[in-house]
């Protein structure tokens, strides 16, 4: 025989149980709070404390990447041998780039900043003893590579047949191909005229080469020697400047000096290497 339980007794019993059940329950709340700080804590103790490199310590590894390295470096590469929790911020690296060129006053290298970023190299002035190393290189390049390289350099974009009504001669196939093979110049698109010829222009492999950071660091003409009139029809960015062609060679050699190597036998296929005719078409 079932026994029906009291209607009116049912809710003290729920009441009474549930009361019984809270303080369970808020232990194993506490409990778990508890828990979760001990996680929360743990894991920040178990986090690195990134802490700044000391300037010395970063001025080695600069040193030691770019001696490793075949080309010049940025900040930039130079912050990707740091992973992102020990990475030194810009100012940093500067810091540090700024020892390295002062330890460096006293060595027979030094640290340059180019176009392409710093590299170390040796000091233009032991070239002379450092360059031995090297004697089957040590060929000139020629005359006609030199005032297409400097045209191109002062007066880029500028397209083959330019150089030509300036130089008044035509300019060797090898020498543009040279002067692309070395990354000195390159193609930068076609002038918009009948026949679209290629327009020249210099590259960071040029900057690179001649220790500049930029085309600016080039000096005037002005500043080499007395300039003459140009053509005004080339209408070229400085069409207001002349070109003593002596001028324009004389600046590309003691750019070279330093390192004039690889030059090409074929590169004096020039018409008129050895009695150039001056800049100016009517002469």
């Amino acid at each position: 025989m079932s026994t029906q339980q009291d209607p009116e007794t049912m809710p003290e019993n729920s009441a009474s149980d549930a009361a019984e059940q809270l303080p369970s329950e808020r232990a194993n709340s506490a409990d778990a709070q508890a828990a979760a700080e001990h996680v929360s804590a743990s894991a920040t103790a178990a986090q690195p404390v990134t802490q700044a490199m000391p300037p010395d310590q970063l001025r080695q590894i600069i040193e030691a990447a770019l001696l490793a390295a075949d080309q010049p470096m940025t900040i930039a590469q130079l912050g990707g041998m740091f992973n992102d929790d020990e990475r030194p911020a810009t100012s940093e690296f500067r810091e540090a780039l700024a020892l390295l060129d002062e330890s460096c006053r006293d060595r027979g290298v030094q640290l340059t900043e180019v176009a392409s970023g710093f590299r170390l190299q040796v000091r233009a002035e032991l070239q002379p003893w450092i360059s031995r190393l090297w004697p089957e290189r040590q060929r000139k390049y020629s005359r006609a590579l030199l005032e297409t390289l400097a045209l191109i350099a002062y007066r880029q974009p500028i397209t083959r047949a330019e150089i030509e009504d300036i130089r008044g001669v035509s300019v060797s196939t090898n020498i543009i191909r040279t002067l692309l093979e070395r990354d000195w110049i390159r193609e930068l698109g076609h002038r918009d005229v009948p026949g679209r010829p290629v327009l020249y222009g210099s590259t960071k492999g040029f900057l690179d080469h001649f220790n500049m950071k930029s085309l600016e660091e080039l000096p005037s003409l002005a500043e080499i020697r007395d300039i003459e009139t140009l053509e005004p029809e080339l209408e070229l960015q400085t069409a207001d400047l002349a070109y003593d062609k002596d001028s324009l060679v004389d600046h590309a050699h003691s750019l070279l000096q330093p390192d004039a190597l690889d030059a090409d036998p074929q590169d004096n296929e020039d018409l008129d290497v050895n009695s150039p005719p001056s800049l100016s078409k009517e002469e």
